[in-house]
């Protein structure tokens, strides 16, 4: 099925101030298990771009909070968002970072750091995120913190430079609509 059938996309126009060659640079975010990680790296290797996995870039007291079970603060994400954002300013012939991003101010902060940023949001009900997660042994990521994920998420549909994309439709669906879009606003 083609992602017209099988998914739900809804697209903000682009930002009017952000100039195409500057918006090589794209977020893939939502709530844990919405597929963010096979997502941004199949979105970055049919792109060519650089892929960055932000789960990498948690400060060792943050990855033990989650393993604990505890949900991060804004305080525990700030530095780890500042580091977010050089590393894609860093990668200006394009670079796919996947984070959660669940927060309007998270965003704004990464679209400071990188002009023309777009997001590909993920969008994923509690049940099927819960389950995900749930299959995930091992992970960093238990699955009680799933509730603190909806809790925290403010949608960014309608912000500029946003796809909702859903996250239950065919992996290859999701990557074709997102670089689709990607191309179709010429950032490629």
């Amino acid at each position: 099925m083609d992602s017209a059938t099988n998914s739900t996309e809804t697209a903000t126009a682009p930002d009017p101030d952000a100039s195409p060659a500057a918006a090589r640079a794209l977020v893939v975010m939502g709530v844990a298990g919405c597929g963010k990680s096979s997502v941004g790296a199949l979105c970055a290797q049919a792109l060519g771009w650089t892929p960055l996995e932000g789960d990498d870039y948690h400060s060792s007291g943050s990855v033990e909070k989650m393993r604990q079970g505890t949900p991060l603060t804004d305080e525990d994400r700030q530095g780890w968002l500042e580091r977010l954002g050089q590393l894609m300013a860093a990668h200006p012939g394009g670079s796919v970072l996947t984070c959660s991003a669940l927060k309007r101010r998270y965003r704004d902060q990464l679209r400071a750091a990188v002009p023309g940023l777009r997001f590909a949001f993920l969008d994923l009900d509690r049940a099927t995120a819960y389950a995900r997660v749930s299959q995930r042994p091992g992970h960093v990521f238990p699955p009680s913190l799933v509730d603190s994920q909806f809790a925290t998420l403010e949608s960014p549909v309608g912000e500029p430079g946003v796809l909702r994309v859903d996250a239950t439709a065919p992996l290859a669906s999701i990557v074709a609509s997102v670089t689709g879009w990607l191309q179709q606003q010429e950032i490629r």
